[in-house]
């Protein structure tokens, strides 16, 4: 179950990407542009999908456009704001204090959600987003950087339970919808920055 961090924990990682269990077809759909999604078994019922796409950029090109976090509403279109509040700096750990908006459809409803994370980050290796509060009972995030055939492997792994009452399969039916196009848009938006069309 993922909770709010107490003060001086630090975030356990939700998954480590194993692409040596991907098959020779996977890794070529990958590097032509597909984006895998794969199912995240995770206890107490919380939905939980992971998306690996590829990016033909390294690391350090990469980085500096992930952790801007005000650009997540044109990566995902979903997030309608992205501000991060502030920097925590203490004895034991630095982290960020975000603060995002978005909006999804369900069926014939339309939510808007809010929340507030505490976002840690490994310098072009990870960036973790866990839950401080909002419209979710519990909610992380993983976005892993790996180099890859001269560019970069780039997975985003999400749990999510909102507070509102929708069954699991279908948050985790809508991640799986939602994500390819998500990870697609990040794509585009981060080879524009380099310069890549």
């Amino acid at each position: 179950m993922i909770a709010s961090l107490q003060r001086g924990q630090t975030p356990t990682n939700l998954a480590e990407p194993r692409t040596a269990s991907w098959t020779a077809s996977d890794q070529i759909a990958l590097l032509q542009g597909e984006v895998l999604i794969t199912p995240q078994t995770q206890p107490h019922g919380a939905a939980a999908v992971m998306a690996a796409m590829y990016v033909p950029l390294p690391r350090t090109q990469i980085w500096p456009q992930v952790t801007n976090y005000r650009r997540w509403t044109q990566f995902f279109p979903n997030i309608t704001r992205s501000e991060v509040l502030e920097t925590v700096k203490t004895a034991s750990q630095r982290y960020r204090r975000l603060y995002q908006v978005g909006q999804k459809g369900f069926m014939v409803l339309t939510a808007q959600v809010e929340i507030y994370l505490k976002v840690f980050e490994t310098a072009c290796d990870r960036v973790q987003f866990r839950l401080e509060q909002g419209t979710f009972s519990h909610f992380a995030a993983d976005l892993h950087l790996q180099d890859m055939q001269g560019g970069t492997l780039l997975t985003y792994i999400v749990q999510a339970t909102p507070t509102i009452p929708v069954p699991t399969f279908l948050i985790e039916q809508a991640m799986k919808t939602d994500l390819p196009g998500n990870m697609r848009q990040m794509r585009r938006v981060l080879c524009h920055g380099c310069g890549l069309a």
